[in-house]
């Protein structure tokens, strides 16, 4: 009889950093979610992915956005950048995982370059493999974003544009929701870091949050931007329903169409 490929498996159990087989992939995706395609990335089904030579660990299976999710983010993003003052844009991924969500919001938005930083040691050396292969490139750096982002300096008529999905770890809690001061690291640090790093330019920061957060992290995260949007989206995801919260720094869209 096959083993359950749940979460608990992948995420915490002996696949945790194993390169996961197609069918792996394929039965997470059963045993999860009932759909053997769940794990679509890149804008490929896990068939198409896997026969293009891209591989991933047991972790990242499970922590990685998902296409679906990943699309309606680049394009919530994309429709803020579209109207900022600033032609060209740079994105920023400090926790990149397998890279497929930087990966669409290149993809959405014109006249972009993306920089990820990813610090551990086993999915960066899967990600840079298979981020090559991609039709769009991004800048993959190993360590630790706050050691590494000054060596890679951002043009100063950029935009600017962060997506930020720290890990979430403990920070998710069923009946209070996400709270962002609990993630690794919370998300005001990361706000703080990245904002002091690039204090010249315009800013978005996209979050990736949960359907239900706790209100006094949410405020607290909020009280940081000029201006900003919270969204979610239906899925039909059976661990709940994500969402994004988007910011801006230093500028101020016009009313973005919801």
């Amino acid at each position: 009889m096959t083993q359950l490929h749940d979460r608990a498996l992948l995420l915490h159990g002996a696949k945790r950093n194993q390169v996961l087989t197609l069918p792996e992939v394929h039965w997470y995706g059963v045993d999860s979610f009932g759909d053997p395609d769940y794990l679509s990335l890149y804008g490929m089904t896990p068939g198409h992915w896997y026969a293009r030579g891209i591989r991933l660990l047991g972790r990242t299976a499970v922590e990685c956005t998902r296409d679906k999710l990943a699309q309606a983010i680049a394009r919530d993003v994309a429709a803020v950048a579209a109207a900022a003052p600033a032609r060209d844009v740079t994105v920023v991924d400090p926790f990149a995982g397998s890279g497929n969500t930087i990966y669409w919001i290149l993809r959405q938005v014109p006249r972009s370059i993306g920089v990820a930083f990813e610090d551990d040691p086993w999915v960066y050396v899967l990600s840079r493999r298979n981020l090559a292969v991609l039709d769009r490139p991004v800048t993959l750096a190993a360590g630790d974003y706050e050691k590494l982002v000054d060596h890679y300096p951002v043009p100063p008529d950029h935009l600017v544009i962060a997506f930020v999905a720290p890990p979430w770890g403990a920070a998710l809690n069923e009946a209070a929701g996400l709270d962002l001061r609990l993630t690794a690291p919370p998300v005001t640090e990361v706000i703080t870091t990245l904002g002091r790093r690039y204090a010249g330019h315009r800013m978005i920061y996209a979050i990736q949050v949960y359907e239900t957060l706790e209100q006094t992290s949410l405020a607290q995260v909020r009280a940081m931007f000029d201006w900003s949007q919270r969204r979610t989206y239906d899925l039909n995801n059976a661990g709940g329903n994500h969402g994004l919260l988007i910011g801006t720094t230093r500028w101020r869209p016009p009313k973005i169409a919801t």
